[in-house]
């Protein structure tokens, strides 16, 4: 349903999303791995070794190859809203980045072999001006295209529509 002539468009979250998350799946088995490895070798180190350091050395691993991976993974998120598509990214420093579906942009869509196994692909919003917009590793990437393919159709003709109601 089309909003009345000049009446102002609310705009409306159509979808939220973060990359696909099988990039947590090396994560996922060194965290099974340390634990695993970490209760067998507690209380049956060689000497010279104590548990503490075994304690140690799987708290270090498992902070720099699950923790830091994860925190990585959800500090990017990418939104699809009725006039516009935002990406926001950062750990400490957020930066973000957004496109009108009114100005109109050409979306690519890139799958690679492994990509195409888990439904994923990289989507490319480039309105000629400004630098391109990636989405990386989108699920359900075919979706996500039809929907960014009908926000610009529909804010295309909400743009006309105003436009010829202004002139006459």
């Amino acid at each position: 349903m089309m909003p009345p002539h000049g009446a102002p468009v609310e705009e409306l979250l159509v979808a939220r999303f973060r990359s696909h998350a099988r990039r947590l799946f090396w994560s996922a088995v060194v965290l099974i791995g340390v634990c695993g490895a970490t209760a067998y070798f507690y209380d049956n180190l060689p000497s010279g070794f104590e548990d503490w350091m075994l304690l140690a050395a799987a708290a270090a691993a498992i902070v720099l190859l699950v923790i830091v991976p994860f925190l990585i993974w959800l500090s990017r998120s990418y939104t699809i809203t009725t006039r516009r598509v935002i990406v926001r990214d950062g750990l400490g420093a957020r930066s973000r980045r957004e496109l009108s579906h009114t100005r109109g942009y050409s979306i690519g869509v890139r799958r690679g072999i492994i990509q195409r196994m888990w439904g994923a692909g990289t989507i490319t919003l480039s309105n000629g001006i400004d630098a391109p917009l990636r989405l990386v590793n989108v699920p359900s990437v075919n979706l996500v295209h039809e929907v960014l393919a009908d926000q610009i159709e529909v804010n295309q003709i909400l743009a006309h529509r105003d436009a010829q109601s202004g002139q006459a």
